[in-house]
């Protein structure tokens, strides 16, 4: 099952200078909640991003696979040069976990969409690439006051 999981603003924000545009807790908790121990899919940028943020600790997934065009063998992951084979092929749960060109590739691939809609007003440079969603059906929606939180299924692949 091939699982897309991201934030985003009402506007479809993700990103400003490589980097989340705000610092929402429980959404960060929720992330973690979902992706810890997982099988996860990034492109090269999230991967360094991420890195830079848990420093010298190791990534909290499982198994890594990083979408790159470039030369790389990562330490903890495994190089993935193209991304449409590897998710045709793809016979594991996988979480994708951005960024905007990642997310773009998987979207027809995707069995389920983890969205957290998060309130308020952010400036950036990265947006979530626009999709159709009526090939998806919501399965569940959970609002507080900072984030709306929406599972959709994919009806028919």
């Amino acid at each position: 099952m091939i699982n897309l999981i991201w934030a985003m603003s009402e506007t479809w924000l993700i990103g400003k200078d490589n980097k989340i545009p705000w610092h929402v807790k429980e959404d960060l908790l929720y992330y973690k909640e979902k992706t810890k121990g997982q099988t996860v899919l990034m492109g090269e940028n999230t991967y360094y991003s991420l890195k830079g943020y848990y420093k010298d600790r190791p990534l909290p997934y499982g198994k890594i696979y990083v979408a790159t065009l470039n030369d790389i063998d990562f330490l903890d992951a495994i190089r993935v040069n193209d991304v449409v084979t590897f998710l045709k092929d793809n016979k594991e749960d996988l979480f994708v976990v951005g960024g905007a060109t990642i997310y773009k590739l998987a979207l027809p691939y995707a069995d389920k969409l983890y969205i957290s809609l998060i309130k308020g007003n952010y400036e950036g440079d990265t947006y979530f690439p626009k999709f159709d969603l009526n090939s998806f059906k919501l399965i569940n929606k959970n609002e507080t006051a900072k984030v709306t939180y929406l599972i959709y299924e994919r009806g028919n692949k």
